[in-house]
């Protein structure tokens, strides 16, 4: 049987080196004994975007790109949405087992009653424009809860990240919902206790002067599956930047602040806002066509909602939401964009150009169609994405306290400016 090693020739030195390989990778750090002399500082690996690092171990969420393939603890992510709602999903990713009842009704107590927020909260929220981002809000009034729990600095205390973790995605609903309302300059509407997770979201965000506002069970329901899909997705931009903050041991909201903020750029979840906005460019179903030839012969740019960083075949998500698209439009309408975005996909699977690069739809190119049919404008799109994900990021910050291998996070660079000089006078310069 082979050994599980690697074996590196330098070929400027004819040196051989034996690299131990554990679960499919090598430390980065045995390749520092790779070196010309004594003085040289060993040879690095050069990954930009983490293409092919793995930063950490980690138990939570599984994916094969190749197969199409996204777990939860090791549960397909297909069964989740269709058996469980959004709060036991919830309960899986942070504490590893699916609950008893009586795990989940305590769960979902506690966290229902970390809906309410401070009312200074609401005086941060209300200095804000009135046409401010509802994420830039998000982020702001995430990274000030830190203000409002001294105690989240003690962040080797595990009690204490449980308490904040419900905390977090608790309060991260009611901060959503509060920018959303300011957008529209509409009063606040508090937690409803009685409601569930997406329930009271729901309320708070389109309550207005009746007694009691009446959710759609089909929206409901949608809600909660979008938010199983959106919980966890591995090591993402966001989740990388939740353990790179986190590593510096700040409390886990400051880190939370930093992971929405890098959300909510268009290459992360602002991706199905730009979905959006492509079919609203191309405008009709006759019009798809063109555009096709335009995006393979490069005058269109790329085709936003579809292939993956990681997957490379059909997203599984994107399956699930397909399907989920037809309840939730009986209840709102038909999107007037659903017969384009419906007619690119039909064009894009039959093309070679697109099937041989591998670009399948992802879970932002119907996603995006969905919230607009409820009601959301764009902006909010990245909102609606970072409540769910807080509960993953929650998960991957509990973990990374856990992992005794983990330390303060500092890549290493490869220098390319210029060599040591001396100091040039201003009268010498130029």
């Amino acid at each position: 049987m082979a050994s599980s090693s690697l074996t590196v020739t330098d070929n400027r030195t004819g040196k051989q080196y034996e690299i131990a390989i554990k679960d499919g990778a090598i430390r980065a750090l045995d390749l520092r004994q790779v070196r010309v002399s004594e003085n040289d500082f060993g040879l690095l690996s050069y990954d930009p975007g983490f293409t092919n690092t793995a930063s950490c171990r980690s138990a939570i969420t599984f994916i094969d790109g190749e197969k199409g393939v996204l777990q939860y603890r090791g549960y397909p992510v297909e069964q989740l949405a269709e058996k469980t709602g959004f709060l036991e999903t919830a309960y899986l990713i942070v504490h590893g087992e699916l609950p008893t009842r009586a795990q989940l009704d305590h769960w979902a107590d506690e966290i229902t009653r970390h809906t309410m927020v401070h009312e200074n909260v609401k005086k941060f929220m209300e200095g804000f424009r009135h046409d401010a981002n509802p994420m830039g809000m998000l982020v702001s009034t995430v990274a000030a809860l830190s203000t409002f729990y001294p105690d989240a600095k003690n962040v080797q205390d595990q009690a204490l990240r449980q308490l904040h973790t419900v905390r977090a995605i608790g309060k991260v609903a009611t901060l959503a919902s509060f920018a959303y309302r300011h957008t529209l300059g509409y009063p606040y509407v508090y937690p409803d206790n009685d409601l569930s997770y997406t329930g009271n979201l729901l309320n708070m965000l389109f309550k207005m002067a009746e007694p009691r506002y009446k959710i759609s069970p089909v929206i409901e329901r949608a809600l909660d599956v979008l938010f199983i899909l959106h919980a966890d997705h591995e090591q993402n931009a966001s989740a990388n930047t939740m353990r790179s903050v986190g590593s510096s041991l700040p409390d886990p909201y400051s880190a939370l602040a930093g992971a929405i903020a890098s959300l909510s750029g268009p290459l992360h979840g602002g991706a199905n806002e730009a979905v959006i906005r492509m079919l609203q460019q191309i405008g009709s179903v006759d019009k798809v066509p063109d555009f096709i030839r335009r995006v393979k012969g490069g005058e269109a740019g790329r085709l936003m909602g579809f292939g993956h960083r990681v997957y490379r075949s059909y997203d599984p998500r994107a399956r699930i939401i397909k399907q989920m698209a037809d309840q939730v439009f009986a209840v709102t309408g038909t999107n007037p964009l659903l017969d384009v975005a419906l007619e690119l996909e039909r064009i894009a699977l039959q093309d070679d150009y697109f099937l041989s690069r591998r670009l399948y739809p992802n879970v932002d190119f119907y996603s995006g169609l969905i919230y607009q049919a409820m009601g959301f404008p764009v902006d909010m799109f990245p909102v609606l994405f970072a409540i769910p994900r807080t509960v993953g990021w929650m998960a991957q910050w509990i973990e990374m306290m856990q992992d005794s291998e983990q330390k303060l996070m500092r890549p290493r660079q490869i220098y390319i400016g210029p060599p040591r000089r001396d100091f040039v006078p201003m009268e010498k310069r130029g």
